[in-house]
């Protein structure tokens, strides 16, 4: 590729690539706050989140919804693709089993989380993980690069993202479309259970050793993300409490039915 290609790339960065979930804290405008989220023992829930732009992208818009006992964030996507991020750092021997919730009215019109022109996803859960960047293939470090010219920060060494889709087979494992660094676990699939609310409980470490084929790093970031903009059409999703709480003993990496 020429240099000239090369800058054209860069404008067509993923979407993982551009996540930057381990950038600086605080409050900042348009943060939301969803604070009286049940829980159980052991577990932590977020309660703050930050909005995260991204670099040439209409944003989609999140508010806090429910009441105090159950609050949750509503999303609708129109043509866009941001997301709402959570800033932490949870080292390895202490992961465990994520919990969260969500509910989906539609799937999105041609979207297919395995192709590159229609990766769109009405609902996605994504974490991301630090690591040894040194690890990094040349295409990656090319990519991580590019998002780091951009955006002025490199992004995480690895991103896993639950995705509902309405094509790719339940619990299949799909690789990035531009990075190996990327992989998308599809916690639900088709329509059928459209409309209502679904909870899911699962375990990180396993998740991220099945993705990557190895041991994962310190969690850096969680973040939720409705996005619409390469089919160019519209998606909605609500998302209940997300939680990170000790893992359950003998629990699979399946969803709740």
């Amino acid at each position: 590729m020429n240099a000239a290609g090369t800058l054209r790339g860069a404008f067509f960065i993923p979407v993982a690539l551009a996540l930057l979930l381990a950038a600086c804290a605080g409050r900042s405008p348009g943060e939301l706050a969803t604070p009286g989220a049940a829980r159980s023992a052991g577990e932590f829930c977020i309660e703050r989140w930050q909005p995260q732009r991204l670099p040439g992208k209409r944003s989609t818009r999140y508010d806090v919804a429910g009441d105090r006992d159950r609050p949750f964030v509503r999303a609708r996507a129109e043509a866009s693709a941001s997301l709402l991020r959570h800033r932490l750092r949870v080292e390895p021997a202490q992961l465990g089993e994520l919990r969260f919730s969500w509910q989906v009215p539609a799937l999105i019109e041609r979207a297919d989380v395995r192709q590159r022109e229609f990766e769109d996803a009405p609902a996605r859960i994504v974490l991301a993980f630090d690591g040894d960047h040194e690890r990094l293939d040349a295409r990656d470090e090319l990519l991580f690069d590019l998002a780091h010219t951009l955006t002025g920060e490199r992004p995480p060494y690895a991103t896993l993202m639950y995705v509902w889709d309405a094509q790719a087979p339940l619990e299949s494992v799909v690789p990035g479309n531009r990075s190996s660094r990327v992989r998308k676990i599809v916690v639900e699939s088709g329509p059928q259970r459209l409309a209502g609310w679904q909870a899911y409980r699962r375990d990180i470490v396993a998740d991220y050793r099945r993705a990557f084929g190895e041991a994962p790093g310190p969690l850096i970031g969680v973040a939720l993300m409705t996005d619409a903009d390469n089919t160019g059409n519209s998606a909605a999703a609500s998302y209940g409490a997300v939680c990170l709480g000790p893992a359950a003993a003998g629990a699979a990496p399946q969803p709740q039915r």
